[in-house]
C-alpha cells in the first residue's frame, strides 16, 4: 500500500512539475529536452530538415534513399524520409518470418508479456498527459497534417485516453476466455483468443497518431508481431511516438516499421506473407490488397458519410455548428467527414443552410481550420463541381472557389468550404448517382432536401451507397429513428439531435458494417474481432468408464 501511494505522490509531482513548466517559450526551448525525440518541433526548415528512420530487427536505420518532403504550407523541403525500395526488404521479411504462428505471447505461452503490456499503455499514456509532450505530438501532426491545434489535440488526447483504457490488467481481460462443460466427466471445452503471429499494418495519413498507435497496440496486446507503414508524408509523427514506447518500455524487436511507396510494401506482403494485415485508406488499395493477401485483411476503407436531418426542428444554432465541423473540420480530411446531408422540409425552409454558410466563411488558413487538402487537388474538387453543377436544378450554396493569399504547393488542394445542393429526385437517376456519391476528400459536401413522404426516396439512396462507416440520424423521434437505423447499415452510426458524423473518442467502437473484411479500432470488442481469432480447446482427460470395452464398428 505504501508503495502505491508513493508511485501516485510521485506521479502527482511530475504532474505539477509539467503543468507548471507549461508554457510556449519554455516548450520551444526545451523541446529537445524529451528523452525520447529527435526532432525539435518548430526547427524542422529547408535548412534543418528534419530525418526519418526505419526500425528493423530491433535497430533504427536510414536507407540508401531518401524521399524529400515539401512542407504543405510553403513548399519548402523540409522533412527526409529515408524510404525502403524492392530491393530493401528482405530484413523485414526475416523478421516477420522469425514470429511462429502461435505469436510472441498467447495464453498458454508467456503470458507475463500481458502484464508488460498493460505497464507500457500505462507509462506511455503518463507520458501524453504531460503538456509538453502532447503539444510536442499535436504540433508535430500540424506540421505534416495541418489541421487547427484543437483538431491535432484532440487526435493526442484519444490516444492517451486510448493507452490509459488498456494499462494494467486490462490487456490481461482482452484474452479472456470461457469454458463451457462437457457431456461427460473429465471433458470441459475452453475458448481462447489467440494471435495470428505474424502481421503488417498499413495506415493513413489524415491520422498521423491516433490510427497507428491505436491498432498497434491493440496487435500487440494480443500476441502478434507487426511491421507498421504509415503514410510516409506524416511518417515522423509515428517515428517519433515509436521511439517514446521504447523508452516506456516496449522491446525494439517486437515492431518494425518501415517507410516505403506502396509498391515496395506490396511486394514486401506478397513475400513475407504476413497472417493478417490491416490496411486503413482508399477502396481502391484495399480492394487490391484483398484479392492479392487472399482475403487474409481487415479494412477500414473510405466512407461517403451521409447524415439525415429528421422531421423534428430544434436546437438550430447547434446542428449548424456540428454540421460546419462533420463537414469542414480538418479540411474534410476524415473518413468519417459529412459528405451528405439529406435536410427534412422542415430545416430547408429556416435558417440552417445561412448558418452553416456562415460558419464556414469563418474558417480561414491562418489558424488551420481549413487548409491544404493532401489527396486532392484544387483543379480536381473544381472540376468535381463543375461536373456537379451541369445536374438540372444544382446550385452552389456557398464556398466553390481556390483559397487565397497562400504559398500552399500546387500538388495540393487549397478549397474554400464548400456546398452544392443536388436535387433528391436528380441524385436518384442513375445517370448522376456515382457522381453525386462520389468521394471528395476535401471541404466539400452534397446538400439536399426531402418531403415528409420522400423518405423512402432517401433509404434508397442510402442503399446504393457502397460504403458504410459513420452516419448521423439527427432526430428525437423515435418512430423516425426506428425507421431510418432500421433500415441503414452504417457501422458508427450517431442518433438523436445531437447526433454527428465525426468525432471517433476511444470510447466506443469505430468501423464499417456490412462487409465480413470490416475492421474496428478503439475498443476490446475491436481489438478483440481485429488481432485475434478464437481457438478451442478441449480437455477429455478421464477416466474412461468402469467396464468400458471396445465398440463394434461404426
Amino acid at each position: 500500500m505504501h508503495r502505491i501511494v508513493l508511485q501516485r505522490e510521485i506521479r502527482s509531482r511530475a504532474s505539477h512539475a509539467a503543468l507548471s513548466w507549461f508554457n510556449s517559450s519554455n516548450l520551444y526551448r526545451y523541446a529537445h529536452s524529451l528523452p525520447f525525440a529527435t526532432v525539435e518541433v518548430e526547427g524542422i526548415s529547408g535548412s534543418q530538415p528534419a530525418e526519418v528512420q526505419n526500425l528493423v530487427q530491433g535497430k533504427w536505420k536510414g536507407s540508401a534513399a531518401w524521399n524529400t518532403l515539401v512542407d504543405p504550407l510553403n513548399g519548402e523541403p523540409f522533412i527526409k524520409v529515408a524510404e525502403i525500395d524492392e530491393s530493401g526488404v528482405q530484413p523485414f521479411i526475416e523478421s516477420l518470418s522469425r514470429c511462429p504462428k502461435h505469436g510472441l505471447h498467447n495464453p498458454f505461452k508467456s503470458p507475463e508479456r500481458y502484464v508488460l503490456y498493460g505497464d507500457i499503455s500505462a507509462k506511455a499514456a503518463h507520458m501524453l498527459s504531460l503538456p509538453k509532450v502532447s503539444d510536442f505530438f499535436t504540433r508535430l501532426i500540424q506540421r505534416v497534417s495541418p489541421k487547427s491545434y484543437q483538431q491535432a489535440f484532440g487526435e493526442v488526447h484519444v490516444t492517451q485516453k486510448f493507452l490509459e483504457n488498456f494499462s494494467g490488467d486490462q490487456v490481461c481481460f482482452l484474452a479472456r476466455s470461457f469454458a463451457v462443460p462437457g457431456n461427460h466427466i473429465g471433458q470441459q471445452s475452453h475458448g481462447y483468443r489467440w494471435p495470428y503471429g505474424p502481421v503488417a499494418i498499413i495506415t493513413p495519413f489524415n491520422f498521423p497518431l491516433e490510427i497507428p498507435v491505436l491498432q498497434l497496440m491493440g496487435a500487440l496486446y494480443m500476441g502478434n508481431k507487426p511491421v507498421l507503414k504509415v503514410d510516409s508524408k506524416v511518417s515522423i509523427v509515428m517515428e517519433q511516438m515509436m521511439r517514446l514506447l521504447h523508452h516506456c518500455g516496449l522491446p525494439p524487436e517486437d515492431v518494425d516499421f518501415i517507410n516505403s511507396d506502396g509498391k515496395t510494401m506490396n511486394k514486401l506482403l506478397m513475400e513475407a506473407n504476413p497472417r493478417m494485415t490491416l490496411f486503413t485508406g482508399s477502396s481502391r488499395v484495399a480492394e487490391k490488397l484483398a484479392v492479392d493477401l487472399k482475403g487474409r485483411v481487415k479494412l477500414e476503407d473510405a466512407g461517403f458519410d451521409w447524415k439525415v436531418l429528421g422531421p423534428d426542428v430544434e436546437e438550430v444554432d447547434y446542428v449548424a455548428w456540428v454540421c460546419d465541423q462533420d463537414a469542414y473540420a480538418c479540411s474534410g480530411q476524415k473518413c468519417s467527414a459529412q459528405s451528405i446531408l439529406f435536410m427534412h422540409e422542415n430545416w430547408s425552409t429556416g435558417s440552417l443552410i445561412s448558418k452553416i454558410k456562415g460558419l464556414a466563411e469563418r474558417r480561414k488558413l491562418e489558424d488551420l481550420t481549413v487548409g491544404p487538402v493532401l489527396t486532392v487537388t484544387t483543379e480536381a474538387m473544381l472540376e468535381h463541381k463543375k461536373k456537379l453543377l451541369q445536374i438540372p436544378g444544382s446550385k452552389l450554396l456557398f464556398g466553390g472557389e481556390p483559397l487565397e493569399n497562400h504559398s500552399i504547393p500546387t500538388i495540393y488542394g487549397a478549397m474554400k468550404p464548400t456546398a452544392v445542393y443536388v436535387p433528391l429526385e436528380e441524385i436518384l437517376k442513375p445517370a448522376n448517382y456515382e457522381l453525386v456519391t462520389k468521394e471528395i476528400f476535401g471541404p466539400f459536401q452534397i446538400i439536399t432536401e426531402y418531403k415528409k413522404d420522400q423518405l423512402a426516396m432517401v433509404l434508397d439512396a442510402l442503399e446504393r451507397m457502397h460504403a458504410h462507416l459513420t452516419a448521423a440520424v439527427v432526430s428525437n423521434d423515435h418512430i423516425f429513428l426506428q425507421d431510418v437505423i432500421g433500415k441503414t447499415v452504417n457501422g458508427t452510426t450517431y442518433a438523436g439531435l445531437r447526433a454527428r458524423t465525426t468525432g471517433a473518442p476511444q470510447n466506443h467502437w469505430f468501423g464499417p458494417a456490412g462487409d465480413p473484411r470490416g475492421a474496428g479500432i478503439g475498443t476490446p470488442e475491436a481489438i478483440k474481432l481485429v488481432w485475434s481469432c478464437h481457438r478451442e480447446i478441449i480437455y477429455d482427460l478421464g477416466p474412461v468408464p468402469r467396464g468400458w470395452e471396445i465398440p463394434p464398428s461404426t
